[in-house]
């Protein structure tokens, strides 16, 4: 039985581990070829490890396991060119692009929005909205000159929708990319390009579970951070993985301009 995205590409970023690894294996499975990315090096502001190479090549290897094809590179989505030549590289291999989802992202954690360092808001505002923004930029025009329409998911976050203590630069960034994400719909539906983003609470991954992590949202201003309305205290990564495969399908065919919660019941607390 055919995939849901039998016969579609899909650029994936941030897709070395967790969320985006999740990602490219959901949409493989569900007949997808793939162009993936990573930078797979630690940044400066990170207070937490960050993916390596090994873990890029572990991806790949789960897709191709799937008798999928994918083209792996390490890249920066603040590098523009980069983004470019692999978008470049991935429509010359596969022929096509159709879906692509935006996923790389960082997290961080101040005491206060007045207290944050500069570097500390720079880094996050370039990687998580102007990097949204930058691999968008590099995808769409290749999509417009196909003609085959298509879907193109930005990762935010329950803070793009909603304040919260200690994460002023995030925030900025998840809220950012919902107009973005809202511009872009009405930009892109005249050829059939459908724009939507998604908002997990916490999510079962390295960018969470880690011991930075695991201090801070022991504090009181992290606690209220992290709390469901469902007896869950995190979804795991194949549970964004499958919304964004319906967004990605026939079956969305006519969601655009979508904020959609994959939060168990956070928001509404």
């Amino acid at each position: 039985m055919a995939g849901r995205l039998e016969g579609k590409v899909a650029l994936v970023s941030g897709a070395a581990r967790g969320q985006g690894r999740s990602h490219a294996v959901r949409l493989a499975q569900e007949g997808a070829d793939i162009i993936a990315f990573d930078i797979c090096h630690q940044l400066d502001t990170v207070p937490y490890p960050m993916a390596v190479s090994e873990d890029l090549e572990q991806t790949a290897k789960l897709v191709e396991d799937l008798d999928r094809r994918i083209l792996t590179r390490e890249a920066d989505v603040r590098d523009s060119a980069a983004l470019q030549a692999l978008v470049d590289e991935g429509v010359g291999e596969f022929g096509r692009l159709d879906v692509v989802c935006a996923n790389a992202g960082i997290a961080g954690f101040a005491e206060n929005t007045w207290t944050m360092t500069e570097d500390q808001w720079e880094e996050m505002i370039a990687v998580n909205l102007t990097g949204v923004w930058k691999t968008v930029k590099a995808a769409v025009p290749s999509m417009i000159e196909a003609g085959n329409g298509g879907s193109i998911v930005i990762t935010s976050s329950t803070a793009g929708v909603k304040g919260m203590p200690g994460t002023a630069h995030y925030v900025s960034a998840k809220h950012g990319v919902v107009g973005l994400m809202r511009t872009l719909a009405n930009e892109l539906a005249p050829h059939s390009i459908r724009v939507n983003t998604v908002h997990p609470t916490g999510v079962n991954t390295p960018m969470i579970v880690n011991d930075f992590m695991a201090e801070v949202l022991s504090s009181d201003d992290g606690a209220i951070n992290l709390q469901n309305a469902l007896p869950v205290g995190m979804v795991e990564p194949v549970d964004i993985s499958n919304a964004i495969v319906w967004l990605a399908s026939e079956e969305a065919r006519y969601v655009t301009g979508v904020s959609l919660p994959v939060d168990a019941g956070f928001l509404q607390r």
